[in-house]
């Protein structure tokens, strides 16, 4: 196809052209069978452009054989490409990438735009052919082992019944041995398999339903037998757990009966005969000793109970006795005064009760002449009822209407009397003091704090003194 080009000519050539090279450092054999090699090497060193270059070098040089682009390829071979080596997902790629006037959810819209756009040179085409190079470049490697057509064909039919027809026929149409026949040959095999792939799909699409019926049916029942076996499963489980518990208990039975029979051994012998009785004789006495001591400690319990109410007695004595001396020693102070200044004292010692009437309901009958000296040294007039004892209640209303002021030892009086008194000293607005202790020391208190004002007058007429 080429004609064979001598070392000595190319050297003629390069010292035509001024171009001085190391050709030592290039082996070229000069009884070289081929000039392919020295074509590759002189298309890689010397551009296409140089005119004068072309002038003198061959035809078969300046133009080396390349793959066919995209763009070269026949109109009719552009749709099976792009439909068939161009995945759907790189083709939405390239589509939002140059911005195609169909939308991106129309398939069939942008299949049409790329076959449009990839019949002539331009970026999106371009973008297409390095995109195919790179995905399908162990396919492209493979066939440029062919050196002529027919391997290009023989090459084809080898990856057309493997089934790997994308990468296969893009590198059959770009190869630059391919002829036009071939790639008709191409053409119509792809053709006819879109027909067998279609009608294949139908089937299968059959087949499929078919197949996912069977596996509905087959799924229902391999359920149905899951929950059978699961229902055997849970029994003999139940039944293996309960063979377990039986083998367990069996083994403590077993080791119950060995502890017996050696206890019984034991107790046949004797010694554990004596023993028993030692321990027996030792908790006897451990026992006499411990209803001794728990006898003892509750007589301790029961005499520390007795002090302890009889020091609360006590100590509630003492206080009231405290609260006695203490209004006896102010009552005893007051009479020293009105005795070295009567008038003096009557000045300074006016009580805010003093020549008023006081009502007291209950108390101790007997305690009533104290009653009244204590408040006739404060200057009050004391009014008294016993609280209904011996009196009628129905003259209580008339008492509190008269008195000032009204105080109640609520520890000595009936009950009806308390609520009447309470109710009749809201109705008019008397004051009233509800106290505990009917003693003479609780009741002089009590006035002592009447006469001397501290306790005060409130909204609620009704105060207890705690």
């Amino acid at each position: 196809m080429y004609r064979s080009v001598g070392c000595r000519e190319v050297k003629f050539l390069f010292n035509t052209l001024g171009y001085q090279l190391l050709l030592t450092k290039i082996d070229i054999g000069v009884n070289m069978k081929t000039s392919m090699q020295l074509k590759q090497f002189v298309s890689e060193t010397f551009s296409t452009e140089n005119m004068g270059f072309n002038k003198i070098l061959p035809k078969a040089i300046t133009n080396p054989i390349k793959r066919v682009k995209l763009w070269e390829l026949d109109e009719m071979h552009h749709c099976p490409v792009i439909g068939t080596c161009l995945a759907t997902d790189d083709l939405v790629r390239f589509a939002r990438r140059f911005n195609f006037s169909s939308t991106l959810r129309d398939e069939y819209s942008l299949h049409i735009e790329a076959v449009r756009v990839s019949k002539s040179n331009n970026p999106v085409a371009k973008a297409i052919q390095k995109h195919l190079d790179n995905k399908y470049r162990y396919t492209i490697n493979h066939f440029n082992q062919a050196k002529s057509d027919n391997d290009v064909k023989a090459l084809w039919k080898e990856f057309y019944v493997q089934g790997k027809c994308a990468g296969a026929m893009w590198a059959a149409l770009t190869h630059k041995m391919a002829s036009e026949e071939t790639r008709q040959t191409i053409y119509v095999d792809m053709h006819m398999l879109s027909h067998q792939v279609g009608a294949g799909q139908a089937a299968d699409i059959r087949k499929l339903n078919r197949l996912e019926m069977e596996n509905a049916e087959v799924k229902e029942a391999l359920e149905l037998q899951q929950q059978r076996h699961a229902v055997i499963e849970t029994k003999l489980q139940q039944k293996l757990d309960k063979t377990t518990k039986e083998l367990v208990s069996q083994r403590q039975s077993n080791n119950d009966v060995v502890k017996l029979q050696a206890r019984i051994n034991q107790l046949e012998s004797g010694v554990a005969m004596t023993e028993m009785g030692r321990r027996l004789m030792a908790l006897t006495t451990e026992n006499a000793q411990l209803r001794k001591a728990a006898e003892r400690i509750a007589s301790l319990e029961n005499a520390l109970e007795a002090a302890y109410d009889g020091a609360k007695a006590l100590v509630h004595e003492r206080n009231t006795l405290a609260a006695e001396r203490n209004v006896l020693e102010n009552l005893l102070r007051t009479e020293l005064r009105e005795i070295k200044n009567p008038d003096k004292n009557k000045m300074l010692s006016v009580s805010p009760l003093e020549n008023s009437y006081v009502l007291c309901v209950g108390g101790r009958v007997s305690l009533l002449p104290e009653y009244r000296a204590v408040a006739k040294k404060l200057g009050i007039l004391l009014l008294h009822h016993d609280g209904g004892q011996q009196e009628a209640l129905s003259r209580l209303p008339d008492l509190v209407n008269r008195a000032n002021a009204v105080v109640c030892p609520t520890d000595c009086v009936s009950h009806a009397a308390y609520y009447l008194l309470k109710r009749q000293c809201k109705r008019n607005n008397k004051q009233c003091l509800l106290f505990k202790g009917a003693s003479i020391s609780n009741f002089a208190k009590v006035l002592t704090q009447f006469s001397s004002g501290q306790v005060r007058r409130s909204d609620n007429a009704i105060m207890k003194l705690q």
